[in-house]
């Protein structure tokens, strides 16, 4: 007897990685600008 997919467990993690891309896109972007990359601190503010 062939298994039952998993359909709820696949549309979880198909939303996981596109969660993902999207992060990494906007990690991409905020680097391209030049600003810091999620530590919290300014460039001008850093002393």
């Amino acid at each position: 007897m062939a298994k039952k997919p998993n359909y709820s467990f696949e549309k979880r993690a198909k939303e996981a990685a596109k969660d993902k891309k999207k992060e990494e896109k906007k990690q991409r972007k905020l680097e391209k600008k030049g600003a810091p990359a999620e530590d919290g601190q300014d460039p001008q503010t850093q002393e």
